[in-house]
């Protein structure tokens, strides 16, 4: 009787971290839409702007927008979103290690802080007010690099917890 309760009290924590997790992303999203005003349409203007453009030293054409530089509301709306999520992970990170969450959650919740905050920096550094489209394909290519980093970390996480039981 008392492990079928302990698993379902873990079940309902990780449905209440879940549940934060989906109220504070529309919370967020919602703040960011009253802060930036204009930023409906600015994400319009932003996809209407999409075309087949020639990447840069390629004979490869690629969905890009044709003038990335004209967009930097969208990409400091994205940014901010990056930065407080980023924020937000660390606030789960503390609930679920309180909370004794499994291994695996911890570590997802790591990796996502590790790529929210790589994202806000790699807009900070691709994506300003000197971007064109070389720069626009840069930052995607890093961003798929940063897929891979947080697949590492959470990898490297799960492993030095598993070495740390055995021995």
């Amino acid at each position: 009787m008392n492990e079928s309760f302990q698993w379902y009290s873990s079940r309902h924590r990780e449905s209440v971290i879940g549940a934060i997790s989906a109220g504070a992303f529309f919370i967020l999203i919602g703040f960011i839409f009253v802060t930036t005003p204009g930023l409906f349409d600015r994400i319009l203007d932003f996809f209407r702007d999409f075309n087949f453009v020639l990447v840069p030293n390629t004979g490869i054409y690629f969905f890009a927008p044709v003038n990335p530089g004209a967009h930097l509301v969208v990409y400091a709306a994205v940014r901010q979103f990056s930065l407080a999520w980023c924020l937000f992970q660390i606030v789960i990170l503390a609930l679920r290690i309180a909370y004794r969450s499994p291994l695996n959650k911890k570590a997802e919740t790591v990796s996502n802080l590790v790529f929210w905050l790589g994202v806000a920096f790699l807009i900070d550094m691709f994506l300003n007010e000197k971007a064109r489209l070389l720069e626009w394909f840069v930052f995607w290519s890093t961003i798929i690099m940063l897929l891979g980093l947080t697949l590492i970390v959470r990898a490297i996480i799960i492993a030095a917890a598993s070495t740390r039981r055995v021995t």
